[in-house]
């Protein structure tokens, strides 16, 4: 299961996780901060320019709730990192 540890970098005064733990951080922090994944969920794009070292295809799983794509990069999730992308993949209308 992913856990999340990370390397911290400071580009600009701001502190980021480097490499996938933190994409980690990302689900962590929408699994604990309601506020958080309400952000992801009416503009991720806002809400993930915090997250420097995030590629453009990371951010475009996290925004879309990629599960597969994500746990191809981080390995298996737990029920609690897959608090955002379950609620993400909920608001799709087909």
């Amino acid at each position: 299961m992913a856990s999340v540890i990370g390397v911290l970098r400071e580009r600009g005064g701001i502190r980021s996780i480097v490499g996938p733990d933190e994409l980690l951080a990302v689900l962590e922090r929408a699994a604990t901060e309601p506020e958080f994944m309400a952000r992801l969920a009416d503009s991720p794009e806002e809400a993930l320019e915090q997250y420097l070292s995030l590629t453009q295809e990371e951010r475009a799983a996290v925004a879309s709730g990629d599960t597969v794509r994500i746990e191809s990069w981080v390995g298996e999730l737990d029920p609690r990192l897959l608090t955002w992308p379950t609620a993400r993949l909920a608001q799709e209308k087909w």
